[in-house]
């Protein structure tokens, strides 16, 4: 007697950086899967979903240029600083490629000083839970008011004459 057995599998990425690299690098899953399954006997081929594809961020230089000088003129030097790529998802990506407008992501940070300076000694920066995860607990004082301040000065840039 055989049985059916069926083995359910998710893997999470985020592939943002580069288009064409997340074309190879879903490409190159896609294949190892496929080889794997087939190496083991499997009796069909995996199937495998896509989910949640967003396009990649990328901040407008001119927009950027301007809402970074905004902030730099309302918030203190410490506290505004450059950030490199992130591996981030948004569905923000969306807005500004599909209306074909100039749009800026920034983050505001809302971790804890302390907890932060001890994992940044320790090496252990990516531990710290960010904004999608169910153990994500930010200062709700300065962060609440950063963010609003943030989101009024950079809507001033724009609108202010």
């Amino acid at each position: 007697m055989s049985t059916r057995r069926t083995l359910f599998c998710r893997s999470d990425w985020a592939l943002d950086f580069d288009e064409d690299v997340r074309k190879r690098v879903l490409m190159g899953i896609e294949r190892i899967v496929k080889a794997e399954a087939a190496a083991s006997g499997a009796p069909q081929p995996p199937e495998i979903t896509p989910l949640d594809r967003y396009p990649l961020v990328v901040n407008d230089p001119a927009a950027s240029k301007r809402v970074v000088d905004a902030f730099r003129r309302h918030f203190s030097a410490d506290r505004v600083c450059e950030t490199g790529p992130a591996p981030a998802s948004e569905d923000f990506g969306s807005f500004g490629a599909e209306w074909h407008a100039p749009s800026v992501f920034w983050f505001v940070g809302g971790t804890d000083p302390d907890r932060y300076a001890k994992a940044k000694e320790a090496g252990r920066l990516n531990e710290i839970p960010t904004n999608h995860s169910p153990r994500f607990a930010p200062v709700i004082h300065p962060t609440l008011q950063t963010g609003v301040e943030a989101l009024l000065v950079a809507a001033r840039a724009w609108l202010a004459p």
